[in-house]
Protein backbone atom coordinates (compact mmCIF):
# COMPACT_ATOMS: atom_id res chain seq x y z
CA UNK A 1 0.00 0.00 0.00
CA UNK A 2 1.41 3.25 -0.48
CA UNK A 3 1.89 5.83 1.88
CA UNK A 4 -0.90 8.01 0.62
CA UNK A 5 -3.56 4.92 0.95
CA UNK A 6 -2.22 4.62 4.78
CA UNK A 7 -2.29 8.16 5.76
CA UNK A 8 -6.03 7.89 4.56
CA UNK A 9 -6.68 5.10 6.45
CA UNK A 10 -5.74 6.50 10.00
CA UNK A 11 -7.81 8.78 12.12
CA UNK A 12 -6.03 9.37 15.80
CA UNK A 13 -7.85 11.38 18.03
CA UNK A 14 -8.44 12.01 22.42
CA UNK A 15 -11.20 11.39 24.13
CA UNK A 16 -11.52 14.33 26.68
CA UNK A 17 -13.73 15.14 29.94
CA UNK A 18 -14.51 16.20 33.18
CA UNK A 19 -13.84 12.83 35.48
CA UNK A 20 -16.62 10.32 35.87
CA UNK A 21 -18.46 11.17 33.07
CA UNK A 22 -17.83 7.88 31.39
CA UNK A 23 -14.87 8.21 29.02
CA UNK A 24 -13.04 5.63 30.26
CA UNK A 25 -16.42 3.34 29.43
CA UNK A 26 -16.65 4.66 26.04
CA UNK A 27 -13.09 3.91 25.42
CA UNK A 28 -13.27 0.31 25.98
CA UNK A 29 -17.44 0.20 24.02
CA UNK A 30 -15.15 2.11 21.06
CA UNK A 31 -12.80 -1.47 21.41
CA UNK A 32 -15.77 -3.69 21.79
CA UNK A 33 -17.17 -2.48 18.34
CA UNK A 34 -13.48 -2.65 16.76
CA UNK A 35 -12.97 -6.13 18.21
CA UNK A 36 -10.53 -5.07 19.99
CA UNK A 37 -11.68 -6.99 23.10
CA UNK A 38 -14.62 -9.40 23.43
CA UNK A 39 -16.46 -8.06 26.43
CA UNK A 40 -16.29 -4.97 28.48
CA UNK A 41 -15.05 -4.57 32.00
CA UNK A 42 -17.21 -2.85 34.31
CA UNK A 43 -15.08 0.12 35.31
CA UNK A 44 -15.57 1.17 38.17
CA UNK A 45 -17.30 -1.84 39.70
CA UNK A 46 -15.23 -3.24 42.40
CA UNK A 47 -17.54 -6.28 42.34
CA UNK A 48 -16.14 -7.13 38.93
CA UNK A 49 -12.20 -7.53 39.54
CA UNK A 50 -11.10 -7.05 35.69
CA UNK A 51 -10.12 -3.69 35.71
CA UNK A 52 -10.71 -1.03 32.24
CA UNK A 53 -8.02 -2.21 29.66
CA UNK A 54 -6.54 1.68 29.44
CA UNK A 55 -6.59 1.64 32.96
CA UNK A 56 -2.59 0.20 33.48
CA UNK A 57 -1.39 1.76 36.69
CA UNK A 58 -2.05 0.12 40.11
CA UNK A 59 -2.94 3.54 41.85
CA UNK A 60 -5.11 3.71 38.90
CA UNK A 61 -7.38 0.44 39.79
CA UNK A 62 -7.34 1.70 43.90
CA UNK A 63 -9.03 4.99 43.18
CA UNK A 64 -10.69 4.18 39.49
CA UNK A 65 -9.45 7.36 37.94
CA UNK A 66 -6.96 7.08 34.86
CA UNK A 67 -4.42 9.53 35.92
CA UNK A 68 -2.08 8.20 32.91
CA UNK A 69 -2.77 8.86 29.04
CA UNK A 70 -2.65 4.94 27.23
CA UNK A 71 -3.02 4.59 23.88
CA UNK A 72 -5.33 2.07 22.51
CA UNK A 73 -5.46 1.44 18.61
CA UNK A 74 -8.46 -1.03 16.66
CA UNK A 75 -9.47 -1.48 12.98
CA UNK A 76 -12.61 -0.70 12.12
CA UNK A 77 -14.17 -0.45 8.89
CA UNK A 78 -11.16 -0.88 6.84
CA UNK A 79 -9.62 2.26 9.33
CA UNK A 80 -6.71 2.13 11.88
CA UNK A 81 -8.42 4.43 14.76
CA UNK A 82 -5.49 5.57 17.47
CA UNK A 83 -7.45 6.71 20.63
CA UNK A 84 -5.68 8.60 23.18
CA UNK A 85 -7.18 8.31 26.45
CA UNK A 86 -6.88 11.43 28.68
CA UNK A 87 -6.92 11.89 32.25
CA UNK A 88 -9.83 13.74 33.29
CA UNK A 89 -8.63 14.25 36.79
CA UNK A 90 -7.75 18.12 37.05
CA UNK A 91 -4.41 17.17 39.06
CA UNK A 92 -3.31 15.79 35.71
CA UNK A 93 -4.52 18.50 33.21
CA UNK A 94 -1.06 18.92 31.79
CA UNK A 95 -0.87 15.68 31.00
CA UNK A 96 -4.08 16.04 28.67
CA UNK A 97 -2.90 19.46 27.54
CA UNK A 98 0.25 17.81 26.39
CA UNK A 99 -1.48 14.81 24.65
CA UNK A 100 -3.73 17.15 22.66
CA UNK A 101 -1.02 18.44 20.88
CA UNK A 102 -0.69 14.67 19.25
CA UNK A 103 -4.33 14.58 17.96
CA UNK A 104 -6.05 15.37 14.67
CA UNK A 105 -9.68 15.48 16.05
CA UNK A 106 -11.04 15.11 20.13
CA UNK A 107 -14.46 13.54 21.48
CA UNK A 108 -16.17 15.57 24.24
CA UNK A 109 -17.88 13.56 26.79
CA UNK A 110 -20.18 15.29 29.22
CA UNK A 111 -22.29 13.56 31.81
CA UNK A 112 -26.20 14.47 31.22
CA UNK A 113 -27.08 14.78 34.66
CA UNK A 114 -23.59 17.35 35.67
CA UNK A 115 -23.83 18.89 31.92
CA UNK A 116 -20.74 21.65 31.30
CA UNK A 117 -18.24 21.05 34.20
CA UNK A 118 -15.36 23.56 34.54
CA UNK A 119 -12.21 20.95 33.52
CA UNK A 120 -14.38 20.53 30.44
CA UNK A 121 -14.42 24.12 29.62
CA UNK A 122 -10.59 24.43 30.23
CA UNK A 123 -10.06 21.33 27.90
CA UNK A 124 -12.13 22.59 25.63
CA UNK A 125 -10.85 25.73 25.30
CA UNK A 126 -7.16 24.19 24.73
CA UNK A 127 -8.84 22.57 21.19
CA UNK A 128 -10.30 25.83 20.62
CA UNK A 129 -7.13 27.54 20.60
CA UNK A 130 -5.47 25.00 18.52
CA UNK A 131 -8.63 24.72 16.16
CA UNK A 132 -9.08 20.83 16.65
CA UNK A 133 -12.20 19.51 15.49
CA UNK A 134 -14.37 18.26 18.14
CA UNK A 135 -17.37 16.09 18.20
CA UNK A 136 -19.59 16.23 21.62
CA UNK A 137 -21.11 12.86 23.37
CA UNK A 138 -23.54 13.59 25.56
CA UNK A 139 -23.70 10.07 27.89
CA UNK A 140 -25.28 8.39 30.60
CA UNK A 141 -29.05 8.65 28.97
CA UNK A 142 -30.08 5.73 31.12
CA UNK A 143 -29.54 8.41 33.98
CA UNK A 144 -32.42 11.45 34.59
CA UNK A 145 -30.72 13.99 33.64
CA UNK A 146 -30.71 17.77 32.02
CA UNK A 147 -33.66 17.64 29.15
CA UNK A 148 -31.26 17.36 25.53
CA UNK A 149 -32.57 21.04 24.42
CA UNK A 150 -30.87 22.71 27.43
CA UNK A 151 -28.10 20.38 27.38
CA UNK A 152 -27.58 21.96 24.02
CA UNK A 153 -28.02 25.11 25.52
CA UNK A 154 -25.64 24.70 28.01
CA UNK A 155 -23.04 23.31 25.44
CA UNK A 156 -23.00 26.29 23.30
CA UNK A 157 -23.02 28.86 26.05
CA UNK A 158 -20.39 27.55 28.58
CA UNK A 159 -17.72 26.12 25.28
CA UNK A 160 -18.69 28.71 23.15
CA UNK A 161 -19.12 25.71 20.71
CA UNK A 162 -22.01 26.04 17.66
CA UNK A 163 -23.57 22.48 18.11
CA UNK A 164 -25.26 20.26 15.35
CA UNK A 165 -27.29 17.23 16.59
CA UNK A 166 -26.56 14.03 15.42
CA UNK A 167 -28.88 12.50 16.99
CA UNK A 168 -31.54 12.58 19.23
CA UNK A 169 -32.65 10.89 22.58
CA UNK A 170 -36.28 9.07 22.46
CA UNK A 171 -37.43 9.35 26.29
CA UNK A 172 -34.31 10.29 29.14
CA UNK A 173 -33.61 8.19 32.11
CA UNK A 174 -35.97 5.57 33.01
CA UNK A 175 -38.37 6.49 30.04
CA UNK A 176 -34.99 6.30 27.91
CA UNK A 177 -36.59 3.65 24.90
CA UNK A 178 -33.56 4.60 22.36
CA UNK A 179 -31.72 7.14 19.76
CA UNK A 180 -33.48 8.67 16.31
CA UNK A 181 -30.04 9.13 14.24
CA UNK A 182 -30.15 12.10 12.07
CA UNK A 183 -26.99 11.28 10.61
CA UNK A 184 -28.49 8.04 8.46
CA UNK A 185 -32.17 8.61 9.53
CA UNK A 186 -32.77 5.76 11.30
CA UNK A 187 -33.84 4.88 14.75
CA UNK A 188 -32.65 2.29 17.67
CA UNK A 189 -34.37 0.84 20.09
CA UNK A 190 -32.41 -1.12 22.91
CA UNK A 191 -33.13 -4.14 24.88
CA UNK A 192 -32.66 -3.75 28.22
CA UNK A 193 -31.01 -7.41 29.33
CA UNK A 194 -27.76 -7.06 27.56
CA UNK A 195 -25.57 -4.16 29.03
CA UNK A 196 -22.43 -5.69 28.29
CA UNK A 197 -22.58 -7.36 25.11
CA UNK A 198 -23.91 -5.06 22.00
CA UNK A 199 -27.29 -4.23 21.52
CA UNK A 200 -29.11 -5.09 18.14
CA UNK A 201 -30.88 -2.30 16.30
CA UNK A 202 -33.97 -1.62 14.39
CA UNK A 203 -33.77 0.64 11.36
CA UNK A 204 -36.52 2.42 10.30
CA UNK A 205 -36.33 5.32 7.58
CA UNK A 206 -39.26 7.28 8.15
CA UNK A 207 -39.57 9.29 10.83
CA UNK A 208 -44.01 9.22 10.08
CA UNK A 209 -43.95 5.51 9.90
CA UNK A 210 -46.69 4.42 12.23
CA UNK A 211 -44.79 1.33 13.31
CA UNK A 212 -42.85 4.39 15.53
CA UNK A 213 -46.00 4.62 17.86
CA UNK A 214 -46.56 1.39 17.97
CA UNK A 215 -42.60 0.87 18.86
CA UNK A 216 -42.31 3.50 21.65
CA UNK A 217 -45.69 4.88 22.17
CA UNK A 218 -47.56 7.93 20.66
CA UNK A 219 -46.70 10.37 23.20
CA UNK A 220 -43.08 9.84 22.61
CA UNK A 221 -43.55 9.39 18.77
CA UNK A 222 -45.30 12.93 18.86
CA UNK A 223 -42.75 14.22 20.81
CA UNK A 224 -40.03 12.86 18.83
CA UNK A 225 -41.46 14.43 15.23
CA UNK A 226 -41.89 17.69 17.44
CA UNK A 227 -38.05 18.05 18.36
CA UNK A 228 -36.84 16.94 15.37
CA UNK A 229 -38.55 19.95 13.29
CA UNK A 230 -37.10 22.04 16.12
CA UNK A 231 -33.67 20.51 15.28
CA UNK A 232 -34.09 21.75 11.79
CA UNK A 233 -35.26 25.25 12.36
CA UNK A 234 -32.84 25.92 15.41
CA UNK A 235 -29.43 24.62 14.47
CA UNK A 236 -27.07 24.84 11.34
CA UNK A 237 -26.79 21.52 9.07
CA UNK A 238 -23.60 19.80 8.89
CA UNK A 239 -21.08 20.99 7.07
CA UNK A 240 -18.15 19.11 6.90
CA UNK A 241 -15.64 21.98 6.33
CA UNK A 242 -16.78 23.87 9.39
CA UNK A 243 -15.98 20.76 11.15
CA UNK A 244 -12.36 20.37 10.21
CA UNK A 245 -12.16 24.17 10.42
CA UNK A 246 -13.19 23.97 14.36
CA UNK A 247 -16.17 26.44 13.98
CA UNK A 248 -19.22 23.17 13.86
CA UNK A 249 -19.65 20.95 16.43
CA UNK A 250 -21.64 17.50 16.01
CA UNK A 251 -23.43 16.21 18.93
CA UNK A 252 -24.43 12.68 19.95
CA UNK A 253 -26.43 10.84 22.96
CA UNK A 254 -26.07 7.98 24.26
CA UNK A 255 -25.29 5.77 27.25
CA UNK A 256 -21.55 3.87 26.98
CA UNK A 257 -22.48 1.54 29.81
CA UNK A 258 -25.43 0.38 27.78
CA UNK A 259 -24.01 1.11 24.29
CA UNK A 260 -26.09 3.01 23.26
CA UNK A 261 -25.49 5.47 20.18
CA UNK A 262 -21.69 4.06 20.67
CA UNK A 263 -21.83 3.03 16.93
CA UNK A 264 -23.63 5.59 15.94
CA UNK A 265 -21.09 7.53 17.01
CA UNK A 266 -18.69 5.42 15.46
CA UNK A 267 -19.63 5.17 12.20
CA UNK A 268 -19.81 9.38 11.71
CA UNK A 269 -17.01 9.75 13.47
CA UNK A 270 -15.04 7.41 10.50
CA UNK A 271 -17.35 9.24 8.41
CA UNK A 272 -16.12 13.03 9.15
CA UNK A 273 -12.78 12.94 11.29
CA UNK A 274 -9.67 14.34 9.86
CA UNK A 275 -7.09 11.73 8.81
CA UNK A 276 -3.12 12.56 9.78
CA UNK A 277 -3.01 16.32 9.49
CA UNK A 278 0.30 18.47 8.92
CA UNK A 279 2.11 19.97 11.63
CA UNK A 280 3.88 23.38 12.33
CA UNK A 281 7.72 22.70 13.19
CA UNK A 282 9.93 26.30 13.92
CA UNK A 283 10.96 26.58 10.36
CA UNK A 284 8.55 25.06 8.24
CA UNK A 285 5.03 22.89 7.74
CA UNK A 286 5.74 19.57 7.75
CA UNK A 287 2.85 17.59 5.77
CA UNK A 288 2.52 13.87 5.95
CA UNK A 289 3.06 12.82 2.62
CA UNK A 290 5.96 13.48 3.05
CA UNK A 291 8.89 10.61 2.21
CA UNK A 292 11.24 11.40 4.89
CA UNK A 293 10.02 10.69 8.55
CA UNK A 294 9.27 12.83 11.25
CA UNK A 295 7.71 12.61 14.63
CA UNK A 296 7.57 14.17 18.52
CA UNK A 297 7.85 12.70 21.64
CA UNK A 298 5.08 14.05 23.23
CA UNK A 299 4.42 11.82 26.80
CA UNK A 300 7.52 9.63 28.49
CA UNK A 301 6.16 6.56 31.07
CA UNK A 302 8.31 5.25 32.79
CA UNK A 303 8.45 1.28 34.24
CA UNK A 304 5.32 0.05 32.39
CA UNK A 305 6.54 -3.37 33.73
CA UNK A 306 7.52 -3.44 36.74
CA UNK A 307 9.86 -6.19 36.64
CA UNK A 308 11.90 -4.62 33.85
CA UNK A 309 12.94 -1.10 34.67
CA UNK A 310 12.53 0.41 31.07
CA UNK A 311 11.06 3.56 30.10
CA UNK A 312 8.14 4.45 26.96
CA UNK A 313 8.67 7.44 25.09
CA UNK A 314 5.39 8.05 23.14
CA UNK A 315 6.49 9.36 19.56
CA UNK A 316 3.07 11.04 17.44
CA UNK A 317 4.42 10.23 13.44
CA UNK A 318 3.99 13.05 11.60
CA UNK A 319 5.25 12.30 8.40
CA UNK A 320 7.05 9.75 6.17
CA UNK A 321 7.08 5.91 7.24
CA UNK A 322 8.76 5.01 10.41
CA UNK A 323 10.91 2.23 10.01
CA UNK A 324 12.19 -0.23 12.88
CA UNK A 325 16.38 -0.50 13.15
CA UNK A 326 16.80 2.19 10.62
CA UNK A 327 19.27 5.02 11.93
CA UNK A 328 16.82 8.11 13.22
CA UNK A 329 17.99 11.63 14.46
CA UNK A 330 17.24 12.66 17.71
CA UNK A 331 17.47 16.53 16.84
CA UNK A 332 18.19 18.11 20.25
CA UNK A 333 20.92 15.77 20.91
CA UNK A 334 22.38 15.77 17.11
CA UNK A 335 22.82 12.18 17.76
CA UNK A 336 21.58 9.04 16.10
CA UNK A 337 19.75 6.65 17.01
CA UNK A 338 18.18 3.39 16.19
CA UNK A 339 15.18 0.93 17.39
CA UNK A 340 14.84 -2.33 17.29
CA UNK A 341 11.65 -3.25 18.94
CA UNK A 342 9.11 0.01 18.62
CA UNK A 343 5.53 -0.68 20.00
CA UNK A 344 2.48 -0.36 18.86
CA UNK A 345 -0.79 -0.42 20.55
CA UNK A 346 -3.75 -2.43 20.14
CA UNK A 347 -5.67 -2.65 22.58
CA UNK A 348 -4.04 -3.68 25.71
CA UNK A 349 -1.21 -5.45 24.52
CA UNK A 350 1.63 -3.81 22.76
CA UNK A 351 3.35 -5.52 19.87
CA UNK A 352 6.65 -4.98 18.29
CA UNK A 353 5.94 -3.37 14.56
CA UNK A 354 8.16 -3.22 11.96
CA UNK A 355 6.81 0.73 10.15
CA UNK A 356 4.51 2.94 11.20
CA UNK A 357 3.15 5.61 9.50
CA UNK A 358 1.48 8.90 9.49
CA UNK A 359 -0.93 9.76 12.59
CA UNK A 360 0.25 6.19 14.58
CA UNK A 361 1.72 6.09 18.19
CA UNK A 362 4.47 3.99 18.12
CA UNK A 363 6.29 3.50 21.97
CA UNK A 364 10.23 3.79 21.86
CA UNK A 365 12.27 2.19 24.18
CA UNK A 366 14.45 4.60 25.80
CA UNK A 367 17.08 4.35 28.26
CA UNK A 368 16.85 7.86 29.76
CA UNK A 369 17.94 10.19 26.33
CA UNK A 370 14.23 11.33 25.55
CA UNK A 371 12.36 14.73 26.84
CA UNK A 372 8.90 15.43 26.13
CA UNK A 373 8.54 17.49 23.34
CA UNK A 374 11.58 16.35 21.28
CA UNK A 375 11.76 15.96 18.09
CA UNK A 376 12.91 12.34 15.48
CA UNK A 377 13.48 12.55 12.24
CA UNK A 378 15.02 11.24 9.25
CA UNK A 379 18.18 13.80 9.21
CA UNK A 380 16.43 16.95 8.80
CA UNK A 381 17.37 19.60 11.66
CA UNK A 382 13.62 20.43 12.64
CA UNK A 383 12.04 21.21 15.77
CA UNK A 384 8.41 20.88 16.15
CA UNK A 385 6.84 24.10 18.14
CA UNK A 386 7.22 23.37 21.57
CA UNK A 387 4.91 21.87 24.33
CA UNK A 388 4.60 24.19 27.12
CA UNK A 389 4.97 23.42 30.69
CA UNK A 390 2.64 25.57 33.12
CA UNK A 391 3.55 27.23 35.76
CA UNK A 392 2.52 24.46 38.72
CA UNK A 393 -0.23 25.33 41.59
CA UNK A 394 1.25 23.33 44.58
CA UNK A 395 5.06 23.32 45.75
CA UNK A 396 6.69 20.83 48.45
CA UNK A 397 9.99 20.18 49.84
CA UNK A 398 10.72 16.62 49.17
CA UNK A 399 12.70 14.86 51.75
CA UNK A 400 14.43 11.71 51.53
CA UNK A 401 13.75 9.57 54.66
CA UNK A 402 16.21 6.47 54.14
CA UNK A 403 19.60 8.10 53.73
CA UNK A 404 20.70 4.58 52.26
CA UNK A 405 18.55 5.37 49.53
CA UNK A 406 19.44 8.33 48.29
CA UNK A 407 20.77 7.00 44.69
CA UNK A 408 17.43 5.28 43.66
CA UNK A 409 15.11 8.62 45.03
CA UNK A 410 17.58 10.92 42.65
CA UNK A 411 17.31 8.49 40.05
CA UNK A 412 13.43 7.85 40.65
CA UNK A 413 12.60 11.71 40.69
CA UNK A 414 14.62 12.25 37.55
CA UNK A 415 12.88 9.81 35.72
CA UNK A 416 9.56 10.69 37.13
CA UNK A 417 9.94 14.30 36.22
CA UNK A 418 10.94 13.17 32.66
CA UNK A 419 7.51 12.03 32.41
CA UNK A 420 5.71 14.94 33.29
CA UNK A 421 4.29 14.07 36.52
CA UNK A 422 5.48 17.12 38.18
CA UNK A 423 8.01 19.35 38.09
CA UNK A 424 11.40 19.51 39.97
CA UNK A 425 13.64 23.22 40.95
CA UNK A 426 16.40 23.18 42.56
CA UNK A 427 17.18 26.47 44.84
CA UNK A 428 20.15 28.38 43.55
CA UNK A 429 21.23 29.12 47.21
CA UNK A 430 21.36 25.89 48.97
CA UNK A 431 20.20 22.60 46.28
CA UNK A 432 16.98 21.62 48.28
CA UNK A 433 14.79 20.25 45.78
CA UNK A 434 10.97 21.60 45.36
CA UNK A 435 8.51 19.75 43.74
CA UNK A 436 5.84 21.52 41.86
CA UNK A 437 2.50 20.32 40.78
CA UNK A 438 -0.51 21.22 39.30
CA UNK A 439 -3.03 19.23 41.65
CA UNK A 440 -2.62 18.24 45.32
CA UNK A 441 -2.78 14.27 44.48
CA UNK A 442 0.31 14.07 42.33
CA UNK A 443 2.18 14.18 45.62
CA UNK A 444 0.62 10.61 46.35
CA UNK A 445 1.20 9.73 42.91
CA UNK A 446 5.22 10.28 43.41
CA UNK A 447 5.31 9.00 46.75
CA UNK A 448 3.72 5.82 45.88
CA UNK A 449 5.68 5.33 42.69
CA UNK A 450 9.28 6.49 44.36
CA UNK A 451 8.33 3.57 47.00
CA UNK A 452 6.80 0.92 44.42
CA UNK A 453 8.91 1.63 41.42
CA UNK A 454 12.02 2.88 42.92
CA UNK A 455 12.51 1.29 46.46
CA UNK A 456 13.06 5.07 47.72
CA UNK A 457 10.72 6.90 50.34
CA UNK A 458 10.44 10.39 50.64
CA UNK A 459 8.01 12.97 52.81
CA UNK A 460 7.32 16.49 52.29
CA UNK A 461 7.61 20.19 53.86
CA UNK A 462 5.26 22.87 53.06
CA UNK A 463 6.79 25.77 51.81
CA UNK A 464 4.89 29.00 50.29
CA UNK A 465 4.91 30.03 46.50
CA UNK A 466 2.36 31.09 44.74
CA UNK A 467 3.74 30.93 40.83
CA UNK A 468 7.09 29.45 39.39
CA UNK A 469 8.15 31.76 36.64
CA UNK A 470 10.82 31.58 33.86
CA UNK A 471 13.53 34.19 34.06
CA UNK A 472 13.64 35.36 30.77
CA UNK A 473 16.69 38.69 31.01
CA UNK A 474 20.20 39.42 29.83
CA UNK A 475 22.70 38.41 32.58
CA UNK A 476 25.14 40.25 32.37
CA UNK A 477 22.47 43.87 32.66
CA UNK A 478 23.43 45.46 36.21
CA UNK A 479 19.79 45.00 36.51
CA UNK A 480 19.71 41.37 36.88
CA UNK A 481 22.56 41.32 38.62
CA UNK A 482 20.55 43.49 41.29
CA UNK A 483 17.54 40.93 41.25
CA UNK A 484 19.65 38.22 41.62
CA UNK A 485 21.20 39.63 44.67
CA UNK A 486 17.75 40.75 46.36
CA UNK A 487 16.17 37.57 45.28
CA UNK A 488 18.59 34.79 45.56
CA UNK A 489 16.39 32.99 48.35
CA UNK A 490 13.25 32.49 46.06
CA UNK A 491 15.71 31.51 42.53
CA UNK A 492 16.29 27.94 41.55
CA UNK A 493 16.63 26.23 38.48
CA UNK A 494 14.34 23.93 36.86
CA UNK A 495 15.12 20.84 35.02
CA UNK A 496 16.27 22.12 31.85
CA UNK A 497 18.61 24.20 33.85
CA UNK A 498 16.54 27.41 32.91
CA UNK A 499 16.21 30.30 35.85
CA UNK A 500 13.28 30.26 37.81
CA UNK A 501 11.90 32.88 40.29
CA UNK A 502 9.71 30.94 42.93
CA UNK A 503 7.42 34.29 44.13
CA UNK A 504 5.51 33.88 47.34
CA UNK A 505 2.15 36.08 46.22
CA UNK A 506 0.98 37.60 42.98
CA UNK A 507 1.59 41.31 44.58
CA UNK A 508 5.78 40.02 44.53
CA UNK A 509 5.06 39.51 41.24
CA UNK A 510 3.90 42.48 40.79
CA UNK A 511 6.42 44.84 42.69
CA UNK A 512 8.91 42.98 41.19
CA UNK A 513 8.41 43.48 37.34
CA UNK A 514 7.92 47.21 38.41
CA UNK A 515 11.51 47.45 40.37
CA UNK A 516 12.70 45.09 37.08
CA UNK A 517 11.48 46.01 33.80
CA UNK A 518 13.78 44.43 31.98
CA UNK A 519 13.38 41.10 33.67
CA UNK A 520 10.50 38.81 31.89
CA UNK A 521 8.87 36.50 33.89
CA UNK A 522 6.40 34.22 32.32
CA UNK A 523 4.16 31.99 33.31
CA UNK A 524 4.31 29.07 31.12
CA UNK A 525 7.99 27.38 29.59
CA UNK A 526 7.56 26.38 26.10
CA UNK A 527 9.86 23.24 25.94
CA UNK A 528 13.17 24.63 25.07
CA UNK A 529 15.06 22.05 22.94
CA UNK A 530 18.32 24.13 22.53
Amino acid sequence: MSLEQEISKRKTFGIISHPDAGKTTLTEKLLLFGGAIQEAGAVKSNKIKKGATSDFMEIERQRGISVATSVLAFEYRDHKINILDTPGHKDFAEDTYRTLTAVDSVIVVIDVAKGVEEQTEKLVQVCRMRNIPMIVFINKLDREGKDAFDLLDEVEQKLGLTVCPLSLPIGMGSDFQGIYNIWENNIQLFLEEKKQKVGESLKIDDINDPQIDELVGSKAATTLREELDLIQSVYPEFNREDYMNGDLQPVFFGSALNNFGVRELLNAFIDIAPMPQPKESETRLVKPEEQNFTGFVFKIHANMDPKHRDRLAFVKIVSGTFKRNENYLLVREGKKMKFSSPNAFFADKKEVVDESFPGDIVGLHDTGSFRIGDTLTAGEKLNFKGIPSFSPEHFRYINNNDPLKAKQLAKGVDQLMDEGVAQLFTLEMNGRKIIGTVGALQYEVIQYRLEHEYGAKCSYEPISIHKACWVEADEKSEEFKEFARLKQRFLARDKYDQLVFLADSSFTITMTQEKFPNVKLHFISEFQNH
